[in-house]
């Protein structure tokens, strides 16, 4: 059993032979021949097929006064044989722009899809989402919002966007990831950090206004 781990092996032990865009769209694909190291020795050469897509940020909107959580529900391509139907419920989240910080796409987005203005912005983790195909990085942050203020339909229409905000319950939130009615990783991931602190951060936002 190991207390910890490093990487068995670094960037200096695979190449990439050959890199061929196959299709050219909002998004693009690549066809990919590289070679790496194996764990038993030698080397071995493959082919995959890699999305690249850009990176993006997540943002989990909480009213540490209200003990309520401001996710968006919105219909998504990618869950059409979701038992429930597409229409899930999520983060606020963007795709990051040439230039732009996480906290950039945590202000911007949060106004766009909720129409909150947030603070007290920290990040929660950095993940690959989906490594064995694509190359997109997640960064997930938390801020405070007053959930007061959060209501009504947003998006930009230009994007097709048809955003709903729901305020809904810190422990209802929580129960819905039990109940697996909450399919969007980044919100299981959110909402399970913030279970873990909210006293905390209840705790600070409430020294915070004295």
């Amino acid at each position: 059993m190991h207390k910890s781990w490093q990487p068995s092996f670094g960037p200096d032990d695979f190449r990439i032979d050959e890199d061929l865009r196959v299709f050219d769209g909002y998004f693009k694909m690549y066809r990919l021949k590289l070679v790496h190291r194996r764990f038993h020795g030698g080397e071995v050469s493959i082919q995959r097929e890699l999305f690249r897509r850009g990176n993006a940020v997540c943002v989990l909107l909480y009213d540490p006064h209200q003990d309520a959580v401001v996710l968006v529900e919105q219909f998504r391509v990618g869950a059409l044989e979701a038992p429930e139907g597409p229409w899930l419920l999520e983060l606020v989240a963007g795709i990051v722009e040439p230039g732009e910080t996480a906290v950039d796409v945590a202000v911007r987005e949060s106004d766009e899809e909720a129409g909150l203005a947030i603070s007290g912005v920290r990040p929660i983790s950095r993940f690959l989402p989906s490594p064995g195909a694509s190359d997109e990085w997640i960064d997930l942050m938390f801020a405070c919002v007053d959930a007061r203020e959060a209501e009504g339909v947003h998006g930009l229409p230009e994007e097709g966007e048809d955003i709903k905000v729901q305020v809904i319950d810190a422990e209802a939130a929580f129960e819905l990831v039990r109940a697996g009615r909450i399919n969007s990783g980044p919100a299981i991931i959110g909402l399970q950090w913030l279970e873990l602190n909210r006293p905390r951060i209840r705790s600070e936002e409430s020294s915070a206004t004295k």
